[in-house]
């Protein structure tokens, strides 16, 4: 009898980790293709679906364009090294790439090609501009100033200034449309604005600060006007995700996530949303059940500083970027994200990084 139980017991111990296994997605890495360069400073990833290409804002190597089915560097579109790029806005509906540019211009260029089109000037320091599909309207952050920040609205057929709106945040970050409206973050003040671009109005403040320290990353589930806000915490409020109720800025959910977030990515098929998390070094997983229900699916260890990622939904590939670095004493370190957070990266250790579930 003793026999028959120890031998039961390591059966039900044998079967457990597959069980566990089943219950998860399964999300790992699939590839890791390291490019040569200096590897200076990067930023925003994003994913052409048309074309296939991934476009890379390697800041003083350029936006770099990443074939993933060859893992090479096929392009980096022109003028974008000189002038330190920190990604591109994709907008496949008018073949249109926007690479934006730390010296303050947007240099525009058509997906299909790649060729890149004269640089259009919009501020003296620029960190990223998104694209609202509601009103039709490219955003442009501007760097904050002392009184906050500017944020220019151009029309992206033409890059003509059509509108300028002023906000008191001296850091707004991440933005999305839920099919309704633009939101932006606004991470000094915990607060994430509402705002109709085409009229260059903040429609609502949302102050998130009891359950979102420092707001950053922003993705809009559009079908069920839901919200997802990546925040880094602050004082005794954990990094956290929380769900918005587009229509009426309530919160209908919040979970704790890693370290350090600045990308969310929600798909609508799997129903998953995505937080990338540098200072942590991994990738929340939630699943969406309904509007209103979620539940921490898993959790990815990554690598560390991986921190901002795009998503091809067709495959479900999620890409994302990091390098090894250092923090030198000597040197300025960005100690709002972390005391030792690295300002020196090593040449020839930039690597793209891909994640997905097969």
């Amino acid at each position: 009898m003793r026999t028959a139980v120890v031998l039961a017991l390591l059966s039900t111990a044998a079967v457990l980790p597959a069980s566990l296994a089943v219950a998860q997605d399964g999300w790992h890495l699939k590839s890791a293709t390291t490019i040569d360069g200096k590897a200076s400073g990067w930023d925003y990833v994003s994913f052409d679906a048309v074309a296939n290409h991934v476009f890379l804002g390697h800041r003083k190597e350029g936006l770099q364009v990443f074939d993933p089915a060859t893992h090479t560097v096929v392009k980096v579109i022109d003028g974008t090294a000189e002038a330190s790029s920190n990604g591109a806005v994709i907008i496949p509906d008018l073949d249109l790439g926007l690479s934006n540019n730390e010296n303050g211009t947007i240099i525009p260029f058509k997906l299909s090609t790649l060729d890149a089109k004269p640089p259009v000037k919009v501020g003296e320091d620029l960190d990223t501009s998104h694209f609202d599909p509601v009103g039709k309207r490219l955003v442009v952050n501007l760097a904050g100033g002392k009184d906050g920040t500017d944020l220019v609205m151009l029309d992206p057929t033409t890059m003509k200034d059509v509108g300028h709106l002023h906000v008191p945040s001296h850091k707004v970050e991440g933005a999305d449309s839920d099919g309704t409206a633009f939101f932006l973050a606004a991470q000094d003040l915990d607060k994430i604005y509402k705002i109709d671009t085409a009229g260059s109005e903040v429609l609502a403040e949302i102050d998130v600060a009891t359950l979102c320290g420092q707001p950053t990353s922003i993705a809009a589930d559009v079908a069920d006007d839901r919200v997802f806000v990546g925040c880094r915490g602050r004082g005794t409020v954990k990094p956290s995700l929380i769900v918005l109720d587009g229509a009426k800025g309530s919160v209908v959910y919040s979970a704790e996530i890693g370290a350090g977030t600045d990308s969310l990515a929600y798909d609508p098929t799997l129903k998953r949303i995505f937080s990338t998390n540098g200072l942590g070094a991994n990738l929340n997983v939630f699943a969406q059940q309904d509007a209103d229900t979620y539940k921490p699916e898993e959790t990815l260890g990554t690598r560390a500083f991986v921190r901002t990622m795009a998503m091809d939904h067709k495959t479900g590939t999620i890409y994302a970027v990091t390098a090894e670095g250092s923090a030198d004493p000597t040197k300025k370190i960005l100690t709002s994200v972390s005391p030792f957070y690295p300002n020196t990266f090593y040449p020839n250790t930039f690597t793209v990084l891909a994640y997905g579930k097969n």
